[in-house]
């Protein structure tokens, strides 16, 4: 089915969905590497006057990508929830965005919509809407999880604690998880990305971790992001698994390309449930995302690279994930070129995540030959936090050197934290106060000499 707009005297013709959903995305460079974007901004305009004017419900009967070709495509359409979706059912895309930045469009009844609205629904009303309108709804939407602790309340901003090592020292690993635990980091998850993907390494790195978290009895829980099946495999061993990592993406054949399944998600899920390892709750999943992904594996059927994300976090939902974040420039400059494309981009994914119900977090970061810098970063911290993030992720000094890549540093978000006078996770919060790091009276995480802690007297 063909779409189209009169634009000052000239039509432009959209030859199906999935093109017309490509034309109206802000400009980025993979979809200009794939061939997709829109040949000039009048055209990106038309686009959108076009698609402001589709009825949602158009997004049920047209799919992107066919359902008989991709699971992903699947599990949207049967797990699509009708009733949910009935609030709005009788909207355009136009008339959802009117009505997401309305007053009725409260925090509990965004969140009683979310079954019902499918990624595309989500991407597609993202299109049309300013970074300011991305921000201001997904700061209504709260995803609230648990396991050791509560992640996603009102104001409370949490971390990811990530302290890569290029050989995966335990030493230098412990020195770094020390630097952030001073620094008020680590309530969303101690989370490592090994240097070496195996079974007997990731066991290694549980058990050190798992030690210190019982040690000091930190409310919180960790991880080491191997692949799902090694970890599948170190669960059957008996290791230390809190949360069950895995990067997905929005097309069967983009995860394919990372190893995984739904039938292997879900065979991790069930595992890592049986284990009952949380305190307060059972969400046991931790996923990752990233636009580009699926173009990278060229496995995206076509489809913009932002509207491929949104379908990743359908996958992410059906497993009640404790953590969801996207490494939104860690890709690269092919697929988001400079500071303006990274920091849309994570707008976008944040929005949209919010939307569908899921906690959805993020690493605000770049790769050295992006056209970007930690001034870029710090922007988009901000307007994260502000925007009401689930968590963000921090590594020392905001420089990754196992990863080779720039993020946020343990001090840029104890400022954060600081500027929007943001909390950790509750239960971590007490934490802190106890081992000397926090102030309850004016909330927040002190910046002090570690001997002048208990934390850090305990370790010395």
């Amino acid at each position: 089915m063909a779409y189209g707009c009169t634009l000052r005297g000239e039509h432009y013709t959209f030859g199906d969905l999935k093109t017309l959903m490509a034309k109206a995305s802000p400009a980025r460079s993979g979809d200009e590497l794939a061939g997709l974007s829109a040949s000039s901004d009048a055209q990106r305009i038309a686009a959108r006057y076009a698609l402001a004017d589709l009825p949602l419900s158009t997004f049920l009967h047209e799919t992107l990508i066919p359902y008989e070709a991709d699971d992903v495509t699947r599990l949207i359409m049967d797990t699509y929830d009708g009733q949910a979706f009935s609030p709005v059912a009788s909207l355009t895309v136009g008339g959802f965005r009117d009505w997401l930045l309305s007053d009725e469009a409260t925090s509990e009844t965004l969140s009683s919509i979310a079954a019902g609205i499918t990624p595309e629904m989500a991407a597609a009303v993202s299109k049309i809407m300013r970074n300011q309108d991305l921000m201001t709804v997904s700061r209504k939407i709260r995803v609230i999880t648990k396991f050791r602790n509560t992640i996603g309340l009102e104001g409370c901003l949490a971390t990811r604690l990530q302290p890569n090592h290029p050989t995966d020292d335990l030493k230098g690993i412990a020195a770094s998880t020390l630097d952030g635990l001073l620094r008020g980091m680590g309530d969303a998850v101690i989370g490592i990305n090994p240097a070496t993907d195996s079974v007997s390494n990731g066991l290694a790195l549980l058990e050190m971790l798992d030690h210190a978290r019982q040690r000091y009895d930190i409310p919180t829980q960790t991880c080491v992001l191997t692949h799902v099946t090694n970890t599948i495999e170190i669960m059957n061993r008996g290791g230390a698994v809190d949360l069950v990592f895995q990067s997905i993406a929005g097309t069967q054949k983009a995860n394919e390309g990372f190893g995984v399944s739904l039938g292997i998600l879900k065979e991790a899920y069930e595992a890592a449930l049986a284990l009952n390892r949380g305190t307060l709750g059972n969400n046991v999943m931790y996923f990752e995302t990233g636009q580009g992904a699926a173009l990278s594996a060229e496995a995206h059927h076509g489809v913009d690279q932002q509207t491929v994300e949104a379908r990743a976090y359908a996958v992410a939902r059906a497993y009640n994930p404790l953590l969801v974040n996207t490494v939104v420039g860690f890709i690269g400059p092919e697929y988001l070129y400079d500071g303006k494309q990274i920091i849309r981009a994570a707008l976008e994914d944040h929005f949209c995540a919010k939307l569908l119900g899921v906690p959805m977090g993020c690493d605000a970061c770049y790769t050295n030959h992006a056209e970007a810098d930690q001034d870029d970063m710090d922007n988009l911290m901000v307007l994260l936090g502000a925007a009401g993030i689930t968590f963000l992720i921090g590594v020392p000094g905001a420089d990754d050197i196992m990863l080779n890549y720039q993020s946020l540093s343990f001090h840029d978000l104890l400022s954060l934290r600081k500027l929007l006078n943001l909390k950790p996770a509750p239960e971590f919060a007490g934490w802190l106060e106890r081992m000397g790091l926090y102030d309850a009276r004016h909330d927040r995480v002190l910046d002090i000499p570690p001997g002048q802690t208990l934390l850090g007297q305990m370790v010395r």
